[in-house]
């Protein structure tokens, strides 16, 4: 409801008695009056008037001396946070958020012209990190998702420069990254921002494993950490936006081993030692069943079957034959779960991962021997069908009458 409708049909619901007149009142009480937008052409017009003193200042900015230059730079941020200031108080939150969100861009690029003003950049982290702090700190202070998905953003980029041209990795900006947004959103708990936080560190996790030069299945062991995290998150939903990306991430990973994991040079490549890795694995394993078992959320234990580390085994028919039965028992455990819950978009993703994993079996186990006219009819009827049985089944689901009991 908004106060709109209320103003428009509310005096028509007092003339047929469905509410009084102090009834109505009240209801307005609880919708205060909006703030009057602002023009969409005085913001277009400033804006292509910033973008042609941007476009000048930088076609004369070699010319222009160190201390003009450090001028413009402090001018502009002032100006930004002081406009930002200005609508915050009077309530247009959009543009004042978006003003900050500037100001903070503006704030990074700040540092890398200073940086190069100074030959800085080529070997010192410090400027860049800073840009990721301000991040974090704006991120409380204003206490806006807007901030807190483009302080993620940043911190990805400040990373991968860090590892693609310095050649270092920034443990710092990890920790910001991790420990400052990550409480902040476990205070705060958001399905988007968990998912936003998710992707941010599993990217950074990745940098980290190439600037390591270690085997990349070390990956998921902080990728399943951050999959731990979301359960001992009170809000379930919140909780398992943050678990989208690892599992994605191992999904695509097991995926992609049934598919290309023939070669033994391969799966070379993605075994570490055995004990170390089972046992810090195992570890992980078991923090994340404890706190399932805390939110009484045991039924998800079967999303670690994707972490079974069936790249141990001799690549060829066995590896594929048993990543394919891993894939085919993760895909059947969530139409289970998503048919017990009762939770149609559970239900969708549960179908699309089991005619995926049926499109990858037949395409591994048939391919090589059968008629390729052939190839193609069969596994299109075997698809469609598949289909239809599990479109049909969704709608029995769905359309029986709830059980006492039944989630």
């Amino acid at each position: 409801m908004s106060r709109k409708l209320l103003e428009t049909d509310g005096l028509e619901w007092v003339q047929k008695g469905i509410v009084t007149e102090a009834q109505r009142a009240q209801l307005l009480a609880l919708y205060p009056e909006e703030r009057p937008a602002i023009g969409l052409l005085p913001l277009l017009g400033s804006l292509l008037i910033l973008l042609s003193a941007l476009s000048l200042v930088a076609a004369n900015w070699q010319s222009l001396p160190e201390a003009v230059r450090l001028g413009l730079l402090l001018g502009s941020l002032a100006g930004t946070y002081a406009g930002a200031e200005y609508f915050l108080r009077r309530q247009y939150e959009s543009l004042g958020m978006g003003l900050v969100g500037l100001g903070l861009l503006l704030f990074g690029i700040s540092i890398i012209l200073t940086s190069q003003m100074y030959q800085l950049i080529g070997y010192d982290l410090t400027g860049l990190v800073a840009w990721a702090v301000a991040g974090v700190a704006l991120t409380w202070v204003y206490r806006s998702r807007f901030l807190f998905i483009l302080t993620v953003a940043i911190g990805g980029i400040v990373q991968g420069y860090n590892t693609g041209q310095l050649g270092a990795f920034s443990y710092l900006t990890a920790v910001l990254t991790a420990g400052g947004l990550g409480y902040y959103w476990w205070r705060r708990p958001d399905s988007l921002l968990g998912a936003v936080l998710a992707t941010g560190l599993l990217w950074q996790t990745a940098l980290l494993v190439s600037h390591l030069h270690i085997k990349i299945t070390w990956f998921f062991v902080p990728g399943m950490l951050i999959y731990t995290l979301g359960d001992w998150q009170e809000q379930r939903p919140a909780g398992r936006a943050l678990q989208g990306p690892p599992l994605v991430a191992a999904f695509l990973f097991t995926l992609g081993l049934a598919l290309f994991g023939e070669s033994d040079d391969y799966t070379g490549e993605l075994r570490p030692p055995l004990l170390a890795y089972v046992g810090v694995l195992g570890a992980v394993l078991a923090l994340s069943l404890w706190g399932k078992q805390r939110r009484g959320r045991l039924g998800s234990a079967t999303d670690w079957l994707l972490l079974l580390p069936g790249f141990y085994l001799p690549g060829g028919l066995p590896l594929a034959v048993a990543t394919l039965v891993v894939l085919y028992a993760y895909s059947g455990a969530v139409l289970w779960r998503a048919h017990q819950e009762r939770n149609q978009d559970r239900v969708t993703l549960g179908t699309v991962l089991f005619i995926l994993t049926t499109a990858v079996a037949y395409f591994k186990l048939t391919w090589g021997f059968m008629d390729k006219s052939l190839f193609f009819l069969l596994g299109g009827s075997l698809l469609l069908g598949l289909s239809w049985f599990l479109r049909r089944r969704a709608a029995h689901t769905f359309s029986a009458p709830e059980t006492p009991g039944q989630p």
